[in-house]
């Protein structure tokens, strides 16, 4: 039974004390004494030696204002405020006398816990609500379904629970604004369906299960998907959802099928694995050809795991949402997660794309693997890295050289690799092309790492997860990917251009493999180690050939390195001008106005200086850098200021009066104005 502090409406409170609501309107309304009609009657919800008994007009108002005004509302309900020795006090003891202090509290209506404050009361009723427990234990009736909110994504419909998307509050965690970030993973998994099938892919931290039910509902019988997540509610969830898109559920080696009768047989036959467990004892025990760790913060601690039992030429993606350490807010953090000293700079967003490759790296090594890296995106919220995995020492060996440190100037920006090579160097700062230690005082650079300094991107994987993007209708992660193709090609997205990606004599630059016109999709699969090192060997050799056409490292901000008091160019505009100097340039995801060219930060300080503007001369084209009338006369006014009279003749013939003008008082308010 419920307590009796526990009600719907006041009326149900002042019953409680033998008082009838109407009995007091009553009696107000007919003017009548109340202290000769109505009896003294004591509050329920204290105890006597608290508040006395009394007539009815007072008792009224004692409840109204101190216990159904303070109360927490439920579903219709009200807990107000009890002052009965429901809650065990601790006495005070003052020398022979024990005090009893009369503790108030509250009364849960689910789990008939009591509370003593009314915010922790509420908290308290917010966990129960974020964990789907809104059942009271004396009310017959159950909790309406429809408080699970069921959203939709590519298709796919998910059942999610209230506060959904913070992580603190519930289970089962569903962002958004990861629907990007779903996407991209969902065009690599299916460049990688194309390669081999059936793949065998898991989704280590299902959550709500959206992103293992998008694998299964659109790739159908060329994945075998499995969603483990530690949680149980989360477990439950995800089964929910399965059964929910019209999936079959194999839990433990159990087939539950669904409830529901589905006419087309075909769909009898997607059947998802759901399993409860650790991600790191799931990626022991079973190999992959496909992971996606997503866990909440970093994700180093799923690494060795990850890369321990994954097949050959598998994929491992891998998206990381501690950016607080990544983008050098907690930069402690990131030296404890990834070994990486960082600052924050300009390019900090490839530079975090660049720290998560190294721990990959790392990880894989230790494994005696390497990687070739097929994509890495930083954006505002999260960082993803696709790697596919080479098994062998010699691919973990030639990954391994690659990861190197930084050193960057902290006056201009400029940045460069160390040079490959344990001998020590005496003067570091030579390798920078900039001056600055020669005209600065004092150490004017840092050494920041150790980082990825290989390629970020493959463009022949990226080509094909755009065809994929364009196949299922990935409107989001279409724009993205031009983009991307457009810089790891590293020109400008004017000069983009689609081509079939499965065209015959065409060379894949995946990295493992070339097909050739009598190639089939099977024949992808390497059979056998020594065919496996050939192919890997070759790769290898192309990869050294392609060095060249490798894109530049990092980026410079357009905004960063303008000069104050002059108008730049726009941006595409001066892509062109840096193009026709000679350089390769092209735009980046990781910035909007970043410029990635290999092209010296001076050399590109150079030509922004030329084709910028005054910023007093507005009307004016887009071009080299001259000197106006305005400025003559200026110039021409202080050599004759100086004494330097024949510079100053042109005053006599001076017909626009401009140089009159400058002599006035007000001239530098009206350039001001102006």
């Amino acid at each position: 039974e419920k307590h009796i502090s526990i009600q719907r409406n006041l009326a149900d409170l002042e019953k409680l004390a033998d008082l009838k609501e109407g009995e007091f309107t009553m009696a107000v309304s007919q003017n009548t004494d109340l202290h000769v009609t109505d009896e003294k009657k004591p509050c329920p919800l204290c105890p006597e030696e608290k508040f006395k008994a009394c007539y009815s007009h007072k008792l009224h108002r004692h409840l109204q204002n101190l216990h159904w005004k303070v109360s927490v509302e439920f579903e219709g309900y009200r807990m107000c405020i009890c002052h009965l020795p429901c809650r065990p006090v601790k006495p005070n003891f003052i020398g022979d006398q024990t005090f009893s202090k009369m503790g108030a509290h509250y009364h849960c209506i689910i789990c008939s816990a009591t509370i003593t404050r009314r915010t922790d009361m509420i908290g308290h009723i917010n966990r129960h609500v974020n964990k789907g427990e809104t059942e009271s234990r004396f009310i017959t009736a159950p909790a309406p379904k429809s408080s699970h909110e069921v959203l939709k994504e590519s298709a796919t419909d998910v059942r999610v629970l209230p506060n959904y998307s913070t992580p603190q509050k519930t289970d089962s965690y569903f962002n958004p604004k990861m629907k990007l970030n779903r996407q991209l993973i969902f065009c690599a998994l299916a460049v990688l369906a194309e390669e081999r099938k059936p793949i065998e892919c898991l989704d280590a931290f299902g959550a709500t299960g959206i992103m293992g039910l998008q694998w299964a509902k659109h790739l159908r019988s060329s994945v075998k998907v499995t969603i483990n997540d530690c949680n149980e509610n989360s477990v439950t969830m995800i089964q929910e959802n399965c059964h929910l898109n019209k999936m079959k559920v194999k839990l433990n080696t159990k087939e539950e099928d669904n409830d529901e009768a589905m006419g087309d047989e075909e769909e009898n036959t997607d059947t998802i694995e759901v399993t409860k467990m650790d991600a790191n004892v799931i990626m022991h025990l079973r190999s992959f050809d496909f992971i996606h760790l997503d866990p909440f913060g970093t994700s180093v601690n799923y690494l060795d795991s990850a890369f321990r039992n994954v097949r050959n030429l598998g994929i491992v993606s891998l998206t990381s949402t501690d950016i607080s350490s990544l983008y050098a807010k907690a930069q402690h953090v990131a030296l404890r997660h990834y070994g990486c000293n960082i600052v924050r700079t300009e390019y900090y967003k490839e530079l975090a794309a660049r720290i998560v490759i190294a721990a990959v790296t790392r990880a894989a090594a230790r494994c005696n693997k390497g990687i070739d890296v097929l994509l890495a995106v930083a954006l505002e919220h999260f960082v993803l890295v696709v790697v596919r995995v080479l098994r062998g020492p010699s691919p973990a060996d030639d990954a391994a050289k690659k990861v190197r440190y930084l050193i960057h100037c902290q006056w201009c920006e400029e940045r460069i690799f160390q040079k490959e090579g344990n001998m020590v160097e005496e003067n570091p700062y030579q390798q920078l092309p900039c001056d600055c230690h020669g005209s600065m005082p004092g150490k004017t650079a840092v050494v920041l790492g150790p980082l990825w300094s290989g390629a970020l991107f493959n463009t022949g994987f990226l080509r094909r997860m755009l065809f994929e993007a364009v196949q299922y209708g990935l409107d989001e992660a279409q724009p993205l990917l031009k983009t991307l193709v457009c810089e790891a090609e590293c020109t400008p997205l004017k000069h983009f251009s689609t081509h079939t990606p499965y065209d015959e004599n065409k060379q894949e630059e995946c990295g493992v493999y070339i097909k050739t016109p009598n190639t089939s999709a099977e024949s992808y699969l390497v059979q056998g180690k020594r065919k496996s090192d050939e192919v890997i060997r070759n790769a290898a050799k192309r990869q050294k050939s392609e060095n060249s056409a490798e894109h530049p490292a990092f980026y410079y901000n357009i905004h960063r390195h303008s000069m104050k008091g002059m108008n730049m160019p726009k941006l595409n505009k001066f892509l062109n001008y840096l193009s026709e100097a000679g350089y390769r340039v092209s735009r980046t995801h990781f910035d909007p106005m970043g410029v990635r060219t290999n092209a010296p930060l001076a050399q590109f300080k150079t030509v922004l200086m030329k084709y910028s503007t005054p910023t007093y001369t507005g009307a004016q084209a887009e071009g080299p850098v001259h000197l106006t009338e305005d400025v003559q006369a200026g110039e021409q006014v202080q050599a004759a200021a100086d004494g330097k009279a024949e510079d100053a003749e042109f005053l006599k013939d001076d017909k626009s009066g401009v140089a009159a003008a400058m002599f006035t008082k007000d001239y530098p308010t009206r350039c001001a104005a102006d």
